[in-house]
């Protein structure tokens, strides 16, 4: 087995619900995580997928710890740090980066390019000696496909793929070994998306970098991932490489997502059997009891919404399906098309 860089264990982030102006109280809260498990290994693409409010980006920030932790633990390379902050939080973000979703708002309007990609070099002074900065900047405009001589140049003066380009040379600068992208090319057009996604390989096989990359899109998750985990309201409910969750889902929500993926072949699309869940994703401040998927299953019983299915691999499956699925009735179903 590869080493694990990132180990990420019992994760919650619960969001307090206040009553009362002068005298709070509070009386629930909203489990935007809760309670999520893995690894990232070093060197692979984690891919994590699951429809909007399921939790995706607040798991990115907790990473990241740029929101607290409520309960559990992250740990890099050993060291747990959801409680570091001053000096110990500042050298570990040297080594965790984050790629933002909107490479326009990410960006500050009144710097220059030079300046925002240099900044981390202001924080992180080590990493490049002043005089050596403006050179370090234009490598990394190189670096991402950018000509070197855009340093002087505004966010505004750059198409929408050029921006996401200069956010990723921005995560490139201190030379982490994890970068989280969170929705990296949802703002592109689809010609672009796949220039970044090449970009990110490319730069994978360069710098060695770690990557744990969130999406809406399944096929672009598939085309860069090793392996794939899918959230459904807080909750990881299934986990496993790209070919055990596209070829053989076992969980009914991953089944259900993959239904929903356009396919290019009209005689593919014929075959298919589309999966329709009825009803709305319920609220994360008040989750069904149980598992959490029992309101919108098709497979839900009365086991369901008393115990809490566990992330684990199923004793009845055996090969590719064989992998951690949080269902009691999970199972493979054949998905037309999916890829």
């Amino acid at each position: 087995m590869a080493e694990a860089i990132l180990e990420v264990r019992d994760l919650v982030k619960h969001y307090p619900l206040t009553q009362g102006i002068l005298f709070k109280k509070q009386v629930g809260a909203v489990k935007a995580v809760d309670g999520i498990s893995f690894d990232l290994v070093k060197g692979e693409t984690l891919g994590i997928v699951g429809e909007s409010g399921c939790g995706k980006s607040t798991l990115a920030k907790v990473l990241m710890n740029l929101e607290r932790a409520t309960a559990g633990e992250v740990r890099f390379k050993g060291q747990d740090i959801t409680r570091l902050s001053g000096a110990g939080l500042k050298a570990v973000r040297r080594n965790i980066q984050m790629v933002f979703q909107d490479p326009y708002t990410s960006l500050n309007p009144r710097m220059t390019v030079g300046d925002i990609i240099g900044e981390p070099f202001e924080i992180h002074p080590e990493v490049a000696p002043k005089g050596d900065r403006r050179k370090a900047v234009q490598d990394l405009l190189d670096v991402v496909g950018l000509n070197p001589e855009y340093i002087n140049r505004y966010p505004h003066q750059f198409s929408g793929g050029q921006r996401q380009r200069i956010g990723i040379a921005r995560g490139l600068a201190l030379k982490p070994e994890v970068i989280i992208c969170d929705e990296p090319v949802s703002a592109l057009d689809v010609s672009v998306q796949a220039q970044v996604i090449n970009l990110l390989e490319q730069l994978q096989g360069e710098f060695g970098l770690s990557y744990m990359f969130i999406a809406h899109d399944l096929s672009i998750v598939r085309h860069i991932s090793d392996r794939v985990g899918v959230m459904y309201l807080g909750k990881m409910v299934e986990i496993g490489t790209e070919d055990e969750i596209y070829a053989h889902p076992t969980h009914p929500y991953t089944q259900a997502l993959l239904s929903a993926v356009p396919v290019p072949d009209p005689t593919g699309r014929e075959q298919r059997e589309r999966i329709l869940l009825s009803g709305d994703l319920p609220s994360p401040a008040n989750p069904p009891s149980g598992c959490r998927f029992r309101t919108r299953c098709w497979k839900a019983e009365e086991r369901c919404s008393t115990e809490v299915p566990l992330l684990a691999v199923p004793e009845v499956l055996s090969g590719p399906a064989a992998h951690q699925s949080a269902c009691h009735f999970a199972e493979v179903r054949d998905v037309i098309g999916a890829g």
